[in-house]
């Protein structure tokens, strides 16, 4: 299938010096090729499982060609995509959730409902001000992009489109997370930062590993006598609070107030609203 001569083209790569060659042609030089689908992904054109539902559909041209099924290119050829591809990415969504404790984040686990079972028109904020009417469409294929454990609250990000799950938890992904942990140290529960010692804190910013490989290097600060901001770039399972047990601190409450640029702000606990245009993660 081929895009109409007058359609706008959403992402062109610079071409290769030598004559380009038709998608199905790139298997003869495999040494720097690529899936497309992997370099679709790369260039924040798509997820890989939206590149490869495109790709069944033809809505992908590489040099001008409709792109078959596995084709690799080199980082020379020019990829397109159809209108309708832009059309239905368009139409998915991006929903921001102040999941309450006593929730998980994924498939219900235990008897614990999961996070997107509050997503509703009941639960969504007033105070959201993007005008979009929620549809129960809209729940079709909508996934949690990073997880916050059951006993924690807080700010998590569930949507449709592969592009922002990428850039949350893939695995080059800049974006870093807020939280707000209060704790306990032994005993101690009021003023801990008195009783806390310094270079065990220092230790949370820098030296400590989890299953077996070094955690890169956090923010951790006091916000108050009581709780600790940290900011992460990294998620393992339930991170903050196995780095805390490593340095004898107890997790009494924890929640996420910010993932990159945008802010749990005054989302009340269990409602939602959706990410609005000119917001960025």
């Amino acid at each position: 299938m081929s895009a109409a001569p007058s359609a706008p083209q959403p992402s062109r790569l610079r071409r290769a010096p030598a004559p380009a060659m038709p998608a199905a042609c790139l298997a003869a030089e495999s040494g720097a090729l690529v899936r497309l689908n992997k370099r679709m992904a790369e260039l924040g054109l798509a997820s890989r499982r939206e590149a490869d539902e495109w790709i069944a559909k033809g809505w992908v041209l590489v040099n001008g060609q409709p792109a078959p099924m596995g084709a690799k290119v080199a980082a020379g050829d020019r990829i397109t995509v159809s209108r309708a591809a832009g059309r239905q990415q368009a139409g998915r969504v991006t929903i921001l959730l102040h999941k309450p404790v006593g929730y998980v984040s994924g498939q219900a686990e235990d008897g614990h409902p999961p996070a997107a079972s509050l997503i509703a028109a009941r639960s969504r904020w007033a105070g959201d001000a993007v005008r979009l009417r929620f549809a129960p469409a809209q729940l079709r294929g909508l996934a949690p992009a990073g997880r916050l454990d059951i006993d924690s609250t807080g700010l998590l990000v569930l949507t449709q489109d592969g592009r922002v799950a990428r850039r949350i938890i893939g695995e080059d992904s800049p974006v870093d997370k807020e939280y707000l942990v209060r704790v306990a140290f032994g005993p101690v529960t009021q003023n801990v930062q008195a009783a806390f010692p310094p270079q065990r804190l220092a230790l949370l910013r820098h030296g400590l590993s989890l299953d077996g490989q070094p955690l890169k290097p956090a923010q951790v600060h006091w916000q108050n006598p009581e709780q600790l901001r940290f900011v992460l770039t990294e998620g393992k399972k339930r991170q903050i609070r196995r780095m805390c047990e490593l340095v004898g601190l107890r997790v009494v409450g924890l929640k996420r107030i910010r993932i990159g640029q945008v802010r749990l702000g005054a989302l009340p606990v269990g409602q939602w609203r959706y990410l609005a245009a000119d917001e960025r993660f």
